[in-house]
């Protein structure tokens, strides 16, 4: 295989690949892909009390052992908006002609789903629905980017039975089975080198992946818990034929060497994580909880591509990510037995440095405030709104990856992400806020 035709197309395919993500729920996250943004509650509260809070039927998913504090069947749904501004401004550094590409991340809709149902006194067993894995990115117009991405996908929507355990009156113990359908979708330009119009090269398929979360709940007095939750890693392998369109001498190349029409094989982790979180009643009026996570983020960065030649090749692609730490802190209030208001504040640190960041991984450290609002409208209904800003500041980018590419500078300035989210609970003793469980 010619060495330039190689190294060419590994590039072009990694910059497919690495989709920045997120999506379907298509949404995006600085610190990391990983979202406490699933449309439930904890968006007005920034996530914290993650996994003790236990108020509603998603503790299936974000501590499977706080569904022993539910008092009988529960279910949660929930809808949620999503709205972006992550503009680039190039710092005329940059090489290829054009623009900034528009805001890559417009409106996008999510929902998610969670069903809690006891069998006796001791035993809960549930079932979910949502995404919290990904990120999506499309640009407009004849884009600086446009060799290394124009458009992107990579997002994980998950299916999730669980079961719980009370073991006695101060500790309860659970777990789940995290299928996840994976989704990758990329579009890169290719530069024809003095042709009028780009080439184009797209990959996209769907796999499913299997994983779980463990958690324990530990309530040592009425009003005070603490849960700790670990999400096991998950593989998702994509393959597919890389679809090229109006390709110049670079297609001439790729056809001598046996390299069209050929499967390319993409295998990525979707990180484990743990978290701690904590909540205590202050009154019957107040209460506070905060969270402490880890995510794996350098595992993710390591990337298998192979290509099914005659004579099949892989490779592991470092993109140098590093492990991401997380902390939350926020608080309910109840105004009177038919409304709770919440608030609350989280740090992400970012899972890449400014020198590794890249066009299609727009990611860094994130802060993010949220506030919220739940009405009790009957013993067993709950309607609720939150809303959360998730700010990234600037995120310089530099790549450089030789004539074809070519090199784009600059920065995605004043980065911010609002999550606007309706949920609606309904079943036996629904009580969320404080003075409840």
């Amino acid at each position: 295989m010619n060495a330039w035709v190689a190294v060419t197309f590994r590039w072009h395919i990694l910059s497919l690949l690495l989709v920045g993500p997120f999506l379907f729920p298509s949404w995006a996250q600085a610190g990391g892909l990983f979202l406490t943004e699933i449309g439930t509650p904890d968006v007005g509260l920034a996530g914290a009390g993650w996994a003790a809070r236990a108020q509603d039927a998603s503790t299936l998913f974000k501590n499977p052992a706080g569904m022993s504090l539910l008092e009988g069947a529960q279910f949660q749904g929930g809808a949620q908006l999503l709205y972006g501004d992550i503009g680039f401004t190039s710092d005329g550094k940059s090489t290829p002609s054009g623009g900034g590409g528009g805001n890559p991340i417009d409106v996008i809709p999510g929902a998610s789903g969670f069903y809690v149902h006891p069998l006796g006194d001791d035993w809960r067993v549930g079932f979910g629905i949502f995404s919290n894995f990904g990120l999506g990115l499309k640009y407009t117009g004849e884009w600086v980017g446009r060799y290394y991405v124009k458009d992107a996908l990579l997002a994980g929507v998950s299916f999730m039975p669980t079961a719980s355990y009370r073991v006695n009156e101060y500790l309860s113990v659970g777990g789940g089975v995290n299928v996840m359908l994976g989704a990758v979708k990329q579009t890169v330009g290719i530069n024809n080198l003095g042709s009028t119009n780009d080439g184009q090269m797209q990959i996209k398929d769907q796999a499913v992946g299997v994983g779980g979360n463990i958690g324990v709940m530990f309530t040592p007095t009425r009003g005070t818990r603490f849960g700790l939750t670990y999400q096991s890693p998950i593989d998702l392998n994509f393959s597919d034929k890389p679809k090229f369109t109006n390709l110049g001498p670079i297609g001439t190349a790729l056809q001598n060497n046996g390299l069209l029409n050929k499967k390319l094989d993409v295998g990525i982790t979707v990180p484990q994580s743990l978290m701690f979180s904590a909540y205590h009643d202050l009154t019957r009026q107040w209460a506070i909880m905060g969270n402490l996570g880890w995510q794996d983020w350098s595992e993710f960065g390591k990337v298998d591509v192979g290509v099914n030649t005659a004579n099949p090749t892989s490779v592991v692609t470092n993109l140098n990510y590093q492990d991401t730490w997380h902390v939350a802190f926020g608080t309910q209030y109840r105004m009177n037995s038919a409304w709770v208001l919440s608030t609350g504040f989280a740090y992400d640190s970012s899972m890449v440095k400014d020198k590794n960041r890249t066009l299609s991984v727009p990611v860094g450290e994130t802060y993010k405030f949220g506030f919220g609002a739940l009405w009790q409208k009957t013993p067993a209904l709950n309607l609720g709104f939150s809303y959360e800003l998730v700010w990234g500041g600037d995120l310089p980018v530099d790549q450089n990856r030789g004539p074809l590419a070519g090199r784009v500078s600059g920065d995605f300035k004043n980065t911010t992400l609002h999550f606007f989210a309706l949920t609606v609970t309904w079943g036996e003793g629904v009580n969320i806020g404080p003075g409840g469980a």
